[in-house]
């Protein structure tokens, strides 16, 4: 394990400590397991919704006017 230091927005902070007390977690452990998951799915989810991005961006699109016309 590595002690890092982060700066964190005051209410989130509290927010997010209320939620781990109340639930019995670790804060820390919390953390951990987000940056886990960031790493594990986010770039695979991110990689399919910019390669669907660049298809609809790449199909001819539609000219929508406005109420006047």
């Amino acid at each position: 394990m590595v002690l890092k230091t982060f700066n964190v927005a005051e209410e989130t902070y509290s927010q997010f400590s209320h939620i781990c007390k109340s639930n019995g977690m670790s804060m820390s452990k919390q953390i951990d397991f987000f940056m886990e998951t960031f790493i594990q799915e986010e770039p695979v989810a991110r990689k399919k919704y910019l390669e669907k991005l660049s298809e609809i961006r790449a199909k001819s699109s539609l000219r929508v006017g406005s109420l006047e016309n």
